[in-house]
């Protein structure tokens, strides 16, 4: 005999609309209240501007050949500013990938440092002290376990600190993710996975990672709640991070927000977009820059003028100039660094070959005298 079998879960394919409150052209969605204030919004603003004008600045350098392969933030900036403004430095983490500079330097990491970082210099991955973050992880997905097992730690010692780690749409696609998932909705750690769908993996879109409708309907499989929010919205990703960090901070366990936002240009420095991406769709996504939004409220309020904006542009630029003459002028990496910052106490073998080639450059340097 044969037995019917009806499916449990029969998802539609309805279309999800992402959370919005600010609209493209800089009105508040009806209802909407913004979570910043005035002066909250003008700071995130200098610290999204800040980070266009390093793209510009970065990408010039890099094909000068003064810096290495680095990832623009270019066209994701509400997505990362907003998210970082919705954690507290003090005592929450950022575990980075590496799209997330304007989240590195609000936990404080020094912009010189970063700079060093893409030099070349190994001083410049090395994280102060006092500052909440973990390395840039270059590794696709790498960074989520160790984001788990650092909230998971952060709750055994009972601290009230959050872990807020970002990834891309690919990553999502990676054994690390899911894994990573699993054990944070097992143990309720206090984490947020924030992930930013930029639509693309490098050059593999969107719609070639997953059938499912969102990234975030994957979460209550895990045992949590997912979100998705509007990425070019500063107001809605800091509104949608802000919960998730309550419910992290009060016991309740992780959040995955999927961040749906556009990247305005090249993956990494090495990258050519025009090989995958059309012109057109480049043009459909110029009017969503998430800098010109918040520029376009504040200017609605009386608190954006093209003056303000010329001031703001001259001062992240000088601010940008500051470090990289700070990074430049800074001691350049030794040989030996190479073999440095690995292990606790070097390996005989380790050692051996630093012996080793030390005396070979020795030698060299002293042949060419």
């Amino acid at each position: 005999m044969k037995v019917a079998i009806e499916p449990q879960f029969c998802p539609s394919r309805e279309e999800i609309q992402p959370i919005s409150l600010l609209r493209p052209d800089g009105t508040l969605v009806d209802g909407a209240v913004p979570t910043m204030d005035d002066g909250e919004v003008l700071s995130a603003l200098r610290l999204m501007m800040l980070s266009r004008a390093f793209d510009e600045k970065g990408f010039s350098l890099q094909r000068q050949g003064r810096l290495g392969t680095f990832s623009p933030v270019r066209g994701q900036e509400a997505s990362v500013v907003g998210s970082a403004c919705a954690i507290d430095p003090s005592r929450d983490w950022v575990v980075p990938q590496y799209r997330e500079l304007p989240a590195l330097l609000r936990q404080g990491l020094p912009l010189m440092d970063f700079i060093r970082y893409f030099m070349g210099n190994p001083a410049g991955a090395r994280i102060p002290d006092d500052v909440r973050l973990l390395p840039i992880q270059i590794a696709i997905a790498a960074q989520l376990p160790h984001a788990v097992g650092l909230a998971w730690g952060l709750r055994l010692q009972r601290s009230g600190g959050v872990v807020l780690v970002y990834f891309g749409d690919g990553a999502s696609s990676e054994g690390d993710f899911h894994e990573a998932c699993n054990l944070a909705g097992v143990v309720k750690a206090p984490v947020v996975f924030f992930l930013q769908n930029n639509g693309w993996a490098i050059s593999t879109s969107r719609s070639r990672q997953t059938a499912a409708r969102t990234f975030a309907e994957r979460a209550p499989g895990y045992g949590f709640p997912g979100i998705v929010v509007d990425g070019n919205d500063l107001f809605a990703v800091h509104a949608a991070t802000s919960a998730a960090v309550e419910r992290a901070r009060s016991g309740e366990g992780p959040t995955l927000i999927e961040s749906q936002t556009y990247r305005l240009g090249a993956h990494n420095t090495a990258d050519d977009p025009s090989r995958y991406v059309t012109s057109e769709e480049l043009h459909r996504r110029e009017p969503l820059d998430p800098i010109a939004r918040v520029q376009r409220y504040l200017s609605q309020r009386g608190r954006w003028s093209e003056d303000i904006a010329e001031a703001y542009q001259a001062d992240v630029r000088a601010e940008i100039q500051q470090a990289l003459d700070a990074a430049s002028a800074a001691s350049p990496p030794a040989p030996e660094m190479l073999f440095e910052d690995v292990f606790a106490e070097t390996p005989a073998r380790l050692a051996a070959q630093r012996d080793e080639r030390l005396h070979a450059l020795a030698s060299a340097a002293m042949e060419a005298s």
